[in-house]
């Protein structure tokens, strides 16, 4: 599969069927009221006493942050490891996702007898601060006026989304995780994890990321957004209150940025410059090619389950994230006198977060006497193949959870 679960090899084709994405933004339904206020997950709630104190300087009150768990908390609660998701992830990584029907998003790497075994384990995984699978976002309804935040929402940062997390960890009574685990977005969160609360990492796995978004990256979310806020239905960032979704401008956004998740090679070993569904070009603008009939599905799946706002606020926070940036640029100072213990993983294809980036996470734990192992992994998948089936990957993470684990005293 690709990320957020959608199987390359036997996705929908163009043939036949009307991309309304493309046509009438208005025509596709809202998404359920009962998935961003009422999940279909755990939920914990923090009331006006418990605010969030947002990095934008303002705190969040009466919020929520819905979860999964899988496993079972051992007697002394040493046995317990957050999952970070993605940008578009959610919470839902090991279970059937309630919206889409499929799979959870990490099934290749959590469950009995995987990598993360729910056996031994037990698994947490929570929606972002900002999201919109039940975690308090901008499509959240505003107490103050009973209306969806909207751009009324602080914006979000990396640091928000682990503090956020960290309140639920609290709440769930357990001092200290024994691993944290993400790639992309998510690992942005572990290396957060381990910089804001080192005493409460045993462990740390950051999969394909980085220490600080780059520029590139920072210009393809920029792109994306400004799709979005070009869409007419977007109406200043208040389409659900008057009935309206960008969904033309948010399946152009998903189309760019799912571009960036494959690697050359990968899209000419599944595409190439295949025609779909006919043998010579039409000489219009239709979907002649295998490849944009993907990206057109993809943009018409994405917006049948995410939130516009919501990729702008997520998106948001990756550009914001620069680890070093209050430690006067030296990574090293931030991880300087950590216990923690790191395995870092990269892909050879990745080409927007490179091994480079990882290199360079790798490079400042040495120099702060840290405990860290890297594995840069062979593969021709691009970002993407943190999500797909690697063997290396797998062996990587379960050598290191399980030296790990034995060192922690974990059965």
């Amino acid at each position: 599969m690709f990320v957020d679960g959608c199987p390359s090899a036997n996705y929908p084709c163009s043939k036949g069927r009307t991309f309304s994405v493309f046509m009438s933004s208005t025509s596709v339904s809202p998404e359920p009221r009962s998935q961003i206020d009422d999940p279909s997950s755990l939920v914990a709630r923090f009331g006006p006493d418990e605010p969030l104190m947002m990095d934008a300087g303002v705190p969040l009150t009466s919020w929520q942050i819905a979860y999964q768990t899988y496993g079972t908390l051992n007697a002394d609660k040493s046995n317990a490891v957050l999952i970070c998701h993605a940008l578009t992830g959610d919470q839902h990584v090991a279970n059937v996702s309630p919206v889409t029907g499929k799979p959870g998003w990490w099934t290749t790497m959590i469950g009995p007898g995987k990598p993360v075994d729910t056996d031994r384990f037990f698994v947490i995984c929570a929606n972002v601060i900002g999201g919109c699978m039940g975690t308090t976002g901008p499509a959240s309804i505003d107490p103050a006026t009973g209306q969806p935040y909207a751009l009324d929402f602080p914006v979000v940062t990396i640091r928000d989304m682990v503090r956020a997390q960290a309140a639920l960890i609290d709440r769930l009574g357990i001092q200290r995780l024994f691993c944290v685990v993400g790639g992309s977005m998510g690992g942005m969160q572990v290396l957060q994890w381990a910089a804001s609360y080192p005493e409460r990492v045993f462990a740390a796995l950051p999969i394909a990321t980085a220490a600080r978004h780059s520029a590139q990256n920072i210009a393809f979310h920029e792109v994306g957004r400004q799709a979005i806020m070009a869409d007419p239905d977007w109406r200043g960032g208040r389409y659900l209150a008057e009935g309206t979704r960008p969904s033309k401008g948010l399946a152009v956004a998903r189309m760019g940025a799912h571009i960036t998740y494959l690697s050359e090679m990968a899209l000419h070993r599944k595409f190439g410059r295949n025609y779909q569904d006919r043998s010579a070009p039409t000489f219009s603008f239709d979907a002649d090619f295998q490849i944009e009939s993907y990206l057109r599905y993809q943009g018409l799946s994405f917006v049948e389950r995410f939130d516009a706002n919501s990729y702008l606020y997520v998106t948001r926070a990756m550009d914001y994230f620069d680890l070093a940036a209050e430690h006067g640029g030296s990574l090293a100072r931030v991880f300087k006198g950590s216990a923690t213990r790191f395995c870092v993983i990269s892909f050879t294809s990745d080409w927007l977060f490179p091994t480079s980036d990882s290199r360079a996470i790798v490079h400042a734990l040495n120099a702060a006497a840290a405990s860290v192992g890297f594995v840069e992994v062979e593969s021709d998948k691009g970002h993407d193949a943190f999500l797909l089936d690697e063997p290396e990957m797998f062996a990587a993470a379960r050598g290191f959870i399980d030296a790990a684990a034995r060192a922690r005293g974990i059965s």
